[in-house]
């Protein structure tokens, strides 16, 4: 049976089990790269432009990782999830970016464009016939992993929102999954406050339902989706939490424009922006997250 490696970075910590769930029912085994780290961004850096954003760098690097361990590698093309917008382009771009970095890499692709008509249901089947499984059991595959995916994520809510609940202090990591989870980006944050008596919730843990209603709160109209989730979720949990850190990956176009509303829109929300660009130090950011939980109201202590 024929290996499907995942690399774990952009798209990985949106669709993890839904992927994972998908190659399961159909029994393909699949293989996940290492966390980031400093080798792996190195890596990347070699292989990319100077103008590519460290996540993008960092995704590269992941692939690069799995390059002669499987058979094949996983690199989706997504340009729309709504009718009406787009995501970021490097997620247009994705497969062939690494294709033509990669030339000799056996991709295994799909593609979604809902503005076209092209759905995330057709891409799988498709993505299933590519390995070699009929229509039907690859359409089976993916009711699978989408009730899987709505397990997860209705799992993932249920703990968030006990969380909420706490006397505990609350501080919202937002960002992109890829971002806030990354072992050498928004990783090196939650370490940091899991020092400290502070419950921290997510922001791409949000009732998915809530997104175009809480959007509207800040702008009736926002082209990028997953930037879009990320001003809805700020809007919900601004005044349910005691502070806000923003994560973004320098030089992130549609996140620098959102970070712009949210901090417009903040009100008596305590934020702060951090934007990675290099990670040579920590120094610089502990010292402003300490900074950051000092002005907290009530101080926090360990």
């Amino acid at each position: 049976m024929k290996t499907v490696g995942l690399p774990k970075g952009l798209l990985y910590y949106r669709y993890e089990t839904l992927w994972k769930s998908f190659f399961k029912a159909l029994n393909v085994p699949v293989m996940v790269s290492e966390e980031s780290n400093l080798l792996l961004l190195e890596k990347g850096k070699k292989k990319s432009i100077d103008e590519a954003c460290l996540s993008l760098k960092l995704f590269i690097g992941h692939v690069e990782s799995l390059k002669n361990k499987c058979d094949y590698v996983l690199v989706p093309r997504i340009y729309s999830l709504e009718k009406d917008e787009q995501v970021c382009t490097n997620f247009n771009c994705l497969y062939d970016l690494i294709k033509n970095v990669y030339p000799e890499l056996n991709i295994l692709n799909y593609n979604i464009d809902v503005k076209h008509h092209k759905s995330e249901k057709k891409a799988f089947i498709a993505m299933g016939n590519t390995l070699g499984f009929s229509k039907l059991k690859s359409k089976k595959a993916y009711a699978f992993a989408k009730s899987q995916e709505k397990i997860e994520k209705e799992k993932k809510e249920q703990n968030q929102n006990i969380k909420l609940k706490t006397n505990k202090k609350k501080i919202l990591i937002l960002g992109h999954p890829y971002n806030t989870k990354d072992c050498l980006i928004g990783k090196s944050i939650t370490d940091f406050l899991s020092n400290y008596p502070v419950e921290i919730i997510y922001s791409d843990i949000f009732n998915e339902k809530l997104v175009n209603k809480y959007a509207k709160k800040i702008s009736p109209k926002v082209h990028w989706t997953m930037n879009k989730e990320l001003l809805a979720s700020f809007m919900y949990y601004k005044d349910k939490v005691d502070g806000v850190i923003v994560i973004s990956a320098f030089p992130c176009g549609p996140d620098s424009l959102t970070n712009e509303m949210i901090l417009r829109k903040k009100a008596n929300a305590k934020v702060l922006l951090l934007t990675f660009e290099e990670l040579n130090s920590n120094i610089a950011l502990l010292t402003r997250l300490e900074s950051f939980l000092d002005m907290l109201k009530g101080g926090i202590h360990l």
